[in-house]
């Protein structure tokens, strides 16, 4: 299952943007409302939002300025959330938010909507960054 968030423009040059989402406690700025939980941990943080269970998300790679990549730290769900991140000036950068997820399709079914609307959520978050 793949998600492909919104592409945003974001008013931080690429290289800012970039370690601005490797610095993992800055994610707490681009939660939901809802969040109820956010603890960063070395190179992970575990995020909880209301009716919805704990996950904790692990920086897997990164490719200097352009992608991030942050996997499940479950093997009980397999997916990957990656920002791709594209310079446009000095001052400011393209972003895209994907979601890459291996589910069976009962699973598939009833996250789909909740996962679109929090991936919406990082997105618009991301693009009221100044």
């Amino acid at each position: 299952m793949n998600i492909n968030g919104n592409k945003v423009t974001v008013n931080k040059s690429q290289k800012e943007t970039f370690e601005f989402l490797t610095d993992l406690k800055n994610f707490e700025q681009l939660m939901p409302e809802s969040i109820q939980k956010f603890e960063v941990d070395g190179d992970s943080f575990i995020f909880g939002l209301k009716g919805m269970p704990e996950i904790r998300l692990v920086l897997k790679e990164q490719i200097e300025y352009s992608s991030i990549t942050l996997g499940a730290a479950s093997s009980k769900l397999d997916f990957e959330l990656v920002a791709n991140i594209d310079g446009i000036d000095a001052t400011s950068s393209e972003v895209q938010l994907d979601f890459n997820g291996k589910f069976n399709m009962m699973m598939a079914m009833m996250v789909k909507k909740p996962l679109n609307s929090f991936i919406e959520t990082l997105t618009d978050n991301l693009e009221g960054l100044s």
